[in-house]
C-alpha cells in the first residue's frame, strides 16, 4: 500500500507534534524507501510444463551429437569422429551417453553451485549505516538532535582468504566429481552395448539350434508315420526341440531387457533401435599385475582426487573456523547533533568480548568433518586396490575356463558326428544324440557368455583402476600409462 505524502504527514501528525516532524525527516524517510525499492530483484520464472520437459528430453540431432563427440575435452574420454551408419562401437555409444543421459545434467549443474559458492565466499561484507532522531518535548532546548553513522565489519576479512579457499577446492573437487560421474556412466554405456552384442550372438546360435531340431522334428514326425521311427524317438525329438525354443525365448528376453537398459543409458526413447557393430568388441586377455595397476593409483583415479580436494577444502574451513575465533569487531564514522546544537564528528570501534562463544562448536564441526573426510579417502584408497585385485583374479579366471571350453568344443563335434552316425544305422540311443547335440549348443553359447563376463570383468577393472585400459600399457618402470604417455591424471 502507497501511502502519499500529504496522507503520511497526516498520519505522523496524530503521532508527535509537527513541529517535531520537520520536512528533512520525511525526506530521509522517503530516500530510504526508494532504497529499499531498488534493492529487490524481479523473479525469474521457469515453468515446469509438458512442452519445456519434452523438449528437455528430446536428444540433439545427430550431426550436433557428431560435433560434440569430436570436440569432447575430458580426462578419460577420447574425442571421436562417430559414423552410425553402420551401427555404433561401444566406445562411440560411451561418448554418446555422456552427450545425452538426462542424469548427467543433474550432476553438471552441481558445478553452477560451486561456482556460486566461490563468488558468495569472495564478497566483502556490506557496510552499515545507522540514522537516530531525538525530539525535545520539554526543557530549554528545542533543536532537534540527531545521530548518523556509518559502521564496517573487520572481522569478516580475517578469515575471508581462507573461506575463499575452501571455496575454490570445494569447485575443483565438483569438477572432478561430475567428471567421474560422466565416466561410470559412459563405461556403463559401453558394458550395456558390449551385453546387447553378446546377447545378439547367443540369439544367433539359439535360434540355429532351434532350427536344426524344429527340421529334425519334421522329419521325425514323417518317419513316425511312416512307421520308420518309434514313438520314443518322436518324444526325444519333441522334448530337445522344446528345450531348444526355450533358450531362444530366454534369449529374446534378455536381448530386450538390456537393449532397453542401454537406450535409457544413451538417454534415447524406450522405441528406439540402436544399431550396433557387432564385430567392434575388444577381446582382451592379458593384464598387468596388480601390484602395477595400483601404483599411483591415489593421483590418477578421478573419484580419489576429488576426494583430496575436498580434504583440501575442508582444511580450509578449518582454518576459516579458527580465525573466525577472533572477536567480532567492527569499526565506524559518527556525525552527531545533540539537543544544544552541538555538532560532533568521530570515530567508533566496538568489539565482542569473547567469555562465552570463542566459535568452539564451529572449530569441532569442521575438524570432524575433516577426520570424516580423511577417513572416507583411506577407506576408498582400500576398496580400490582391493577392486583392482579381484578383477584381476577374475579376468585370470575367465581367461582359462574359456580356453578350457574353447577346447571341448572340437570334442563335442566329434561327438556329435559319432552319435549321428551310430543312431542312423540303430547302433545308439537317440536320446543320446540329443544331448550330445544339446550339449554342444550349450557349449557354444556358454563361451559367448564367458567372453562377455571377461569384457564386464576388463571394464570393471578399468572403473577401480580409474584409466581406460585397451590404450594403457606398461613403461619401464611398470607404471601403468595411458595413451600419449602420461602417467594417469594430473592432480
Amino acid at each position: 500500500m502507497i501511502i502519499l505524502n500529504e496522507e503520511w504527514e497526516v498520519v505522523m501528525n496524530s503521532i508527535v507534534p509537527k513541529p517535531i516532524w520537520p520536512r528533512m525527516h520525511r525526506m530521509v524517510f522517503l530516500l530510504g524507501m526508494a532504497i529499499l525499492a531498488a534493492g529487490c530483484s524481479s523473479s525469474d520464472p521457469k515453468p515446469l510444463t509438458s512442452q519445456v520437459i519434452d523438449a528437455a528430453l528430446t536428444p540433439p540431432e545427430m550431426e550436433t551429437l557428431r560435433v560434440q563427440a569430436q570436440s569432447i575435452q575430458h580426462p578419460l574420454l577420447r574425442s571421436l569422429e562417430i559414423d552410425g551408419r553402420d551401427g555404433f562401437k561401444p566406445d562411440e555409444v560411451a561418448v554418446l551417453a555422456v552427450l545425452v543421459n538426462p542424469s548427467l545434467r543433474a550432476v553438471r549443474d552441481a558445478r553452477g553451485i560451486a561456482s556460486a559458492q566461490v563468488l558468495q565466499a569472495g564478497l566483502l561484507p556490506n557496510p552499515s549505516v545507522s540514522w537516530s532522531s531525538e525530539h525535545p518535548y520539554a526543557g530549554p532546548d528545542n533543536i532537534n538532535a540527531f545521530g548518523l553513522g556509518l559502521s564496517w565489519d573487520l572481522s569478516e576479512l580475517i578469515s575471508r582468504s581462507a573461506k575463499v579457499e575452501a571455496a575454490e577446492a570445494l569447485a575443483v573437487s565438483v569438477d572432478l566429481d561430475i567428471a567421474w560421474e560422466e565416466w561410470q556412466v559412459a563405461q556403463s554405456a559401453k558394458s550395456a552395448a558390449c551385453a546387447v552384442i553378446s546377447l545378439q550372438a547367443q540369439l544367433v546360435l539359439a535360434r540355429q539350434a532351434d532350427q536344426f531340431l524344429q527340421d529334425n522334428l519334421r522329419i521325425i514326425q514323417k518317419a513316425v508315420d511312416l512307421q520308420q521311427k518309434t514313438a520314443v524317438d518322436l518324444s526325444a525329438a519333441q522334448a530337445a526341440g522344446q528345450e531348444a525354443h526355450t533358450a531362444v525365448l530366454e534369449a529374446e528376453r534378455e536381448l530386450d531387457q538390456k537393449r532397453l537398459a542401454l537406450n535409457r543409458l544413451m538417454g534415447v526413447p524406450f522405441s528406439t533401435e540402436v544399431k550396433l557393430q557387432s564385430a567392434s568388441v575388444p577381446d582382451r586377455r592379458e593384464v598387468l599385475s596388480p601390484a602395477q595397476l595400483q601404483s599411483g593409483l591415489e593421483d590418477r583415479r578421478l573419484d580419489l582426487l576429488a576426494l583430496r580436494r575436498g580434504y583440501d577444502s575442508q582444511e580450509a574451513s578449518v582454518r576459516a573456523a579458527i580465525l573466525s575465533r577472533f572477536p567480532k569487531t567492527s569499526a565506524g564514522l559518527l556525525r552527531a547533533r545533540d539537543t544544544g546544537g552541538v555538532s560532533t564528528f568521530g570515530y567508533e570501534l566496538s568489539a565482542d568480548l569473547p567469555l562465552f562463544d570463542r566459535n568452539q562448536g564451529s572449530i569441532a564441526l569442521e575438524k570432524a568433518t575433516r577426520q570424516l573426510l580423511f577417513d572416507e579417502f583411506i577407506n576408498r584408497v582400500f576398496e580400490a586396490r582391493n577392486d583392482i585385485a579381484v578383477s584381476v583374479a577374475e579376468i585370470d579366471s575367465l581367461n582359462r575356463q574359456i580356453a578350457f571350453a574353447e577346447s571341448a568344443v572340437p570334442v563335442l563335434e566329434r561327438l556329435v558326428a559319432d552319435y549321428e552316425k551310430a543312431v542312423n544305422v540303430g547302433n545308439a540311443d537317440v536320446l543320446s544324440y540329443y544331448t550330445a547335440r544339446n550339449d554342444l549348443d550349450k557349449k557354444k553359447i556358454e563361451i559367448v557368455k564367458l567372453k562377455q563376463e571377461r569384457i564386464d570383468g576388463w571394464i570393471a577393472l578399468e572403473n577401480a583402476t580409474g584409466m581406460y585400459l585397451p590404450a594403457a600399457a606398461a613403461d619401464e618402470s611398470g607404471h601403468p600409462v595411458s595413451q600419449n604417455g602420461s602417467q594417469g591424471v594430473s592432480k
